[in-house]
This record gives C-alpha cells, sequence and structure tokens, in this order.
C-alpha cells in the first residue's frame, strides 16, 4: 500500500481508509497536482470486503491501493466502532460529483468502462450540470478479456490523451484488478474505480433516495430494483459480511 496520511482500519483483512468525501477530494488533487503516476482509489462496500475474503489474491489487489474508501454504511459504523468519528460513507456517485463540482473543470476525465453508450450520457449529463469539464476520451470494453494488442492500444491511446483522473466502472472485483494492472503503464496521476456510479450519473438506473442511502438501506432499494441480479449479493452475502466481522471482533477469525 501506498503510504499516505491517512489512518484507516481492518476489516476482514481489508485496511479501509478512515476518510470522508472532502478528505478523498483534498487526496485526489494532491496527487494531480504533484504529477505522480499511478495512484489508484477503490470505492468499496460490504460485498467487495466478503468476495475478498473468499479470494485472498484480491484482497491483495485492494490492500495495494492508495485508498480502499467506505462506500456501504456497515464499513463506516465498523469505523466508528474502531473511535474514528465517520459522519457519512464515501458514496461513488456523491465522490464523482463532488469532484466534478468542485475540482472538475481543470481537470481532464477519461471514461472507462459501462456498457455501450453508458459512457457517453454519462459525459452528456455531467457537462449539462458542470459546464466547462474536460472530458478527453471514453471506451467502453466489451465482456470478454481483451488480447494483449487491444489493451496495448487503449494503453497507448489514453496515455496519448493525458488524462489525469480515469474513472473506472467496470464493477467489482473486475475493477479494482484492472486498475492494479495497469497502475504502472498509464501515465495518469489517478484512477477511482466508482462501479454503479456510472449508472446512475447516466440515468441508466434510479438511485435509492437518500433516506435509504444515509442509514443503511440502500441494500433494500437494489434489491427491489433488480432481484434478479442481486439477491445472491444482499441475501446470501450480506449475512455472511455479519457472521465474519462478528467472529474478527470475538478474534476467532484473524487475519
Amino acid at each position: 500500500m501506498s503510504m499516505n496520511k491517512w489512518e484507516s482500519y481492518m476489516i476482514l483483512g481489508v485496511n479501509v481508509a478512515a476518510v470522508q468525501i472532502s478528505d478523498v477530494i483534498q487526496q485526489m488533487d494532491e496527487w494531480i497536482e504533484e504529477r505522480s503516476f499511478g495512484h489508484c482509489i477503490a470505492v468499496t462496500n460490504t460485498h467487495v470486503v466478503t468476495e475478498s475474503w473468499f479470494n485472498p489474491e484480491y484482497r491483495k489487489v485492494l490492500n495495494t491501493a492508495d485508498f480502499v474508501v467506505p462506500d456501504g454504511m456497515p464499513l463506516v459504523w465498523l469505523g466508528r466502532l474502531c473511535g474514528y468519528s465517520l459522519k457519512r460513507r464515501v458514496y461513488g456517485p456523491e465522490l464523482m460529483e463532488t469532484f466534478f463540482k468542485e475540482k472538475g473543470r481543470k481537470r481532464r476525465h477519461f471514461i472507462y468502462g459501462g456498457k455501450p453508450g453508458i459512457p457517453e450520457r454519462l459525459m452528456e449529463n455531467l457537462l449539462e450540470n458542470y459546464p466547462g469539464i474536460h472530458f478527453v476520451g471514453s471506451y467502453s470494453p466489451p465482456f470478454r478479456q481483451l488480447t494483449e494488442d487491444e489493451d496495448r492500444g487503449i494503453v497507448d491511446m489514453i496515455n496519448d490523451l493525458e488524462a489525469d483522473v480515469i474513472w473506472v466502472g467496470l464493477g467489482a472485483p473486475k475493477q479494482e484488478k484492472w486498475m492494479h494492472d495497469h497502475r504502472n503503464v498509464l501515465r495518469s496521476p489517478l484512477m477511482v474505480g466508482v462501479g454503479a456510479a456510472f449508472d446512475f450519473l447516466a440515468g441508466e438506473k434510479s438511485q435509492a433516495p437518500s433516506l435509504f442511502r444515509e442509514h443503511g438501506f440502500e441494500w433494500l432499494w437494489r434489491l427491489m430494483s433488480e432481484p434478479k441480479r442481486l439477491w445472491r449479493r444482499y441475501l446470501l452475502y450480506g449475512p455472511l459480511f455479519i457472521g465474519l466481522v462478528t467472529l474478527e471482533k470475538m478474534r476467532i477469525l484473524k487475519f
């Protein structure tokens, strides 16, 4: 893990940064100003942490990110139990919108991920809300794995465009692995994995009401919206996360 000035706490072997959205934006801006390349931010929820419990290699990938930030309210609650005064979650769509609002006009942005058409709608919506943002390009990769030549071509294209921030919306665990595999070849200061933020901000999917999001019930809204796709994540992984964290707190499960 890259050294930074922010404290973190451990959940199931994953180092979660004890930060809020304002802290993340401040750090993002500093990295861009420094022009040091390859910084990664993983916007993380309970599903991601539980997935990493099954896959130690994925856990290593997460822990090599500069920031693993608490996108899920249970991660915020656990941070409070560890003594950190975390008032809110680092909600991916809000982090993205806030950065565009406060810092976005002076930066160069690249959009990587999303189904065909999603990056274009995302950029259109953000430009409408925050005129003056400079998008240097976008790419919607196929579902299959890219060939070496295709991957090299994408890397060369992004490097030629000189993006300050690469916003990555591939979904977990794919986006974290992609950032990890490309951080040493992409000459951009920063990559941010924001998951479903692309779909929400492009208007492809509806966000949960603020009351749900701020009190730990976003999972229920999303489960009702997409039961066939998300039932396993919330009805199996949710209770499993609670059980594993309980065992960790009782010092029965150790990392």
